[in-house]
Parts: C-alpha cells; structure tokens; sequence
C-alpha cells in the first residue's frame, strides 16, 4: 500500500516509494526540526552553558512563527497562505474572443503557499524562499546581503523588481487579481543577480533604485538560451522624503502625505515574447521561438501616493518586439490607474475595515492594427478582518477584446476572493 514502508526494506526502496514534491518538503521540514531542536536544546554541562547565546525563542509574529536565537544572529519565519476564489462566468482574463463565451462558475484554490525566510549567522545576511504546494513549484529562494541601506546584493530567484502592480503580493493586492496589463508587460521571476538600495538625502533628494543582471528565461530556467542577458533598472523618487510601500490599500492612514516617482527599463533577447508565473511563453500571434529569435525593449513611467486611507496607483508601459527571424517589430502600449479609499474618513457612520476601488486598465497589442484593444474597468470592495492577513474582496469586471473593427467582444465578471496568512 503506497505510503507504508517495512522496517526491512532499504533506504533506496523507501525513497522510491515517496513521491518527488512530497520528499522535498519531508526533507524540508525534517531538516528544520533538527537543526532547531539542537539549537534549543543544546548540550550539557559548560558546553551547554557556551550555548546559551544560540538557544532559539519561539513567538507568532507579522510573518508567521518566529525562531530567533537570544543573540539575534539567526531568524527564521514560518508562515502559511491559502487564497480561495469563487467566479462567474470566468476567472481569467480573455485572450481571445472565443473565452469572452465561456459560462462557469469557478470555485476553488487560486494559492496554497509556505513562505519561509528570515537571516542567518548575522541579521545583514537575509534569505527567502515561497514555495507554491498546489502546483509543487518553487517561486522564490533568494539571499540577500545588507551592506548599508544604500547598497544591498541580491542573488538568486525572486520577482523582478519591475512594476509596482507585479511586485506587489497576490496576498497584499487592492484587487482580487492583477490588471489585464500584467498578462502582456510583466517581467515576472526571474535568476540572477542584483543590487539595490535607497539613496537617502535632504529634502528632495530621496530616491530608490535597482540595477539587476538576469538570465531572461523565466522562473525554472535551470540555463540561458546564448550569450545575451536580461539587464533591467528601477529608478525611484521619493520627493517628501518617503517611498510609498509595495502594498495595496493605505491601511495605516499614511500621515503625512507620500508621493513615489518611478522609471524603469529592461531589455532582453531569448526565446519568449511574455513571462508568467510558469516561466517564459508567447504572446498571441506570436510562434514559438528558438534561440534568440525575440528581441524585447519595454519601459515603463509610473506613480504612487498614499494619504489618510487613499491609495494611488498608475503605470504606463511601453514594449517594443524586434522579431529576429521573421524580421518584424511589434509595439504595445498600456496604462494602468487604481484608486482606493476607506470612506469612514468622509463619513463616520461607514465602516471602518471597508475599502472601495476603482481600476481602469487598458493595452494596444500591436500599434500597426487600427482598432486593436484590450480594456478593462473595475469596481471592488475589501473587507479586512486582520489587515492583508485576513480579508475578504468582493469586485466586478467589464472587460472589452477587438482584434479588428469587425471583431469585438465584452463581458462582465464577478469574482469573491478570501485571502488568509497565518
């Protein structure tokens, strides 16, 4: 019977007996136990004593369970996600006009995730690792070093610091989901290297910034398609002296008002039009590529603002796609604004943990096409019983697709999502 192991068979039968992604996080979870337990417990007699230093604290804390040892030079994390969504009559965004006709009604496990990071051997040294279960994939496992606030080294993979609506957690979103814009301009995860940091000075002169060297090829790429690699930057400004966080809704009533300013540009040449959460892919109309075949510049300009329960979010995007084989050039074009509000701040009888918003969203595919469009406008609600931990959204949709002044198509969606982290 699958799942039970004779105390004769061999430790190489055992392990074929234990499915892949179960063994991983058995092993996970195995090694954790140890190497804790050995630091709680420690040893005996005056080596003991010579330990006291490394025994390890146990609290629940913002980001889950919390072990730190008495000096502080070891912290890890524990922290657990589930993300249930409830949609009618589609949970994605339409790529072409034939999903506008689907009719179901969705209910299930959007996120299923373990979340573990912290530092180790001193707090300057930081880890991170996300871990999807439902769909057994590694998202994220990144170490970081801390020299100064201004200069900080980054190796591993993680989710590009690009756009601000990407950036941003599935778990601290405005909305259920992110903008039909994400689907066509995000940069997604990617491996590789970068520094950042914050340039802080007097008055103005605040800013933030990201410089990364990327393989190109998307989350689980375990190579790079040739020589060329993905170079991206982030520049920020922070002109009243502090940047607005990577998070949806103003839930701490920021006081005094703050303002971010960003411009950021990548470019890179791979194989891949678009990237995703399941790694590198193609874009409609676009033919699966080989080595080197696309070319993609994009930039983007972007703006962020937070006062007393209101949230500001826009971006604009700029793509540009050089088809090395078929010796074609395709240019997209989007923007994006979202507008949140705790409206208890006008009048005192609404309540207090609802927030309404607003988004509109809208894409040309290829600027060549006359009447070619994507559009999106939508109306939501968050209800939060422990901020972003525990909330529940509540929104409707009205989507628009035309490939071409004969072919348009709209719809609406309803979709009821409930996010919890614990």
């Amino acid at each position: 019977m699958q799942g039970v192991y004779k105390l004769s068979e061999t430790p190489e039968l055992i392990l074929k007996k234990v499915p892949g992604k179960a063994l991983i996080i058995q092993l996970f979870i195995v090694g954790i136990t140890f190497g804790w337990c050995s630091t709680i417990f420690g040893q005996t007699g005056d080596a003991a004593a010579k330990q006291d230093s490394l025994k390890a604290t146990i609290r629940y804390g913002d980001k889950g369970f919390e072990f730190r040892t008495a000096n502080n030079n070891y912290l890890m994390q524990i922290q657990w996600r589930l993300q249930t969504r409830i949609a009618y009559p589609y949970d994605r965004d339409p790529i072409t006009l034939e999903e506008f006709g689907e009719d179901q009604l969705i209910i299930g496990i959007r996120r299923a995730r373990m979340k573990v990071g912290g530092h180790a051997f001193t707090p300057s040294f930081k880890y991170y690792l996300e871990y999807e279960l439902s769909a057994s994939a590694l998202l994220d496992f990144r170490a970081m070093y801390e020299f100064s606030p201004a200069l900080n080294l980054k190796i591993g993979q993680w989710k590009t610091h690009y756009s601000r609506e990407r950036v941003i957690s599935s778990g601290k979103q405005q909305a259920v989901d992110r903008s039909i814009l994400n689907f066509a301009f995000t940069l997604d995860r990617q491996q590789g290297i970068s520094l950042y940091g914050r340039l802080k000075g007097n008055g103005l002169l605040d800013f933030n910034y990201w410089v990364s060297m990327l393989m190109g090829t998307g989350r689980g790429a375990t190579n790079n398609d040739d020589s060329n690699l993905m170079w991206m930057t982030r520049w920020q400004w922070n002109p009243m002296g502090t940047p607005v966080a990577f998070v949806g809704s103003d839930l701490r009533e920021q006081q005094p008002f703050i303002l971010s300013l960003a411009l950021a540009a990548v470019t890179n040449q791979s194989p891949f039009t678009r990237f995703s959460t399941g790694g590198g892919g193609q874009l409609p109309g676009f033919e699966e590529g080989i080595d080197g075949q696309y070319r993609v510049n994009q930039w983007l300009q972007e703006t962020s603002a937070m006062f007393k329960g209101f949230s500001w979010q826009q971006e604009f995007h700029w793509k540009e796609i050089d088809d090395k084989v078929n010796l074609t050039n395709t240019l997209l074009l989007g923007n994006l604004v979202q507008i949140g509000y705790f409206f208890h701040h006008l009048i005192p009888s609404f309540p207090k943990r609802m927030e309404l918003f607003i988004r509109h969203a809208f894409y040309d595919p290829d600027t060549e096409i006359r009447d070619n469009f994507r559009e999106e406008i939508t109306f939501g609600t968050n209800w939060f019983f422990r901020g972003h931990r525990n909330k529940l959204t509540l929104e409707y949709s009205h989507l628009e697709f035309q490939d071409n002044p004969e072919d348009l198509s709209d719809g609406s969606r309803v979709r009821l999502q409930w996010d919890v982290s614990f």
